[in-house]
């Protein structure tokens, strides 16, 4: 009887070790089996290919002349392209900042000063601004004039009169080359760092 207890101690010693090999193999594979079935949803959370085409938009500045205007579209947005003329930046630069509802200068709004890129949407109530044809009206600063409200944007897109609390706003952008703008892309100004 003595030999017996140690023999069943030991017996139930490794009963309990195989035990629980058994419980950390189910869970293991229970918990393997759970991320695998929920991957399929975790992955269609991801943005399609034809989504990431869409987050940028590349445009061909080559044809358009000093002082033209153009509207491009950015994810469903407009986006106002401008070749400033030099009076143009020299009234966009010319502002006393500090009088501005929203204040910024003009180097904080571009890259360069002769390309302005600004979102195409009022930010009063998200009308569409005129100025991009040249018989639009643009108000008295010579930038945007939006007519559901009044609001009057400058030359470098600032809210100068009516009722838009913020100035346009400038989206993330780059210049590819001398000829090709990237919107959408990270870098351009810092004004992008409080944009769309």
């Amino acid at each position: 009887m003595p030999e017996s207890a140690p023999q069943a101690s030991k017996d139930a010693s490794a009963e309990a070790t195989r035990r629980d090999f058994l419980v950390y193999a189910t869970v293991a594979t229970a918990g393997l089996g759970a991320a695998l079935a929920c991957w399929p949803f975790i992955d269609f959370m991801n943005p399609s290919a034809d989504v990431l085409a869409t987050s940028t938009t590349d445009v061909d500045l080559a044809p358009m002349t000093v002082g033209q205007r153009i509207t491009v579209r950015w994810r469903g947005r407009p986006v106002f392209v401008a070749r400033r003329t030099p009076k143009e930046i020299q009234e966009a630069e010319d502002i006393k900042v500090a009088d501005l509802r929203d204040p910024q200068t003009d180097a904080e709004r571009v890259v360069t000063p002769e390309w302005l890129v600004v979102i195409g949407i009022c930010t009063h109530l998200g009308c569409i601004p005129l100025g991009q044809k040249p018989t639009d009206p643009r108000g008295e600063w010579g930038g945007w004039f939006c007519p559901c409200h009044g609001s009057v944007y400058d030359t470098s897109a600032r809210i100068r009169r009516g009722p838009a609390p913020l100035n346009l706003y400038v989206p993330h952008y780059q210049f590819v080359d001398v000829h090709t703008l990237r919107i959408g892309a990270k870098g351009g100004p810092k004004a992008a760092s409080r944009s769309m």
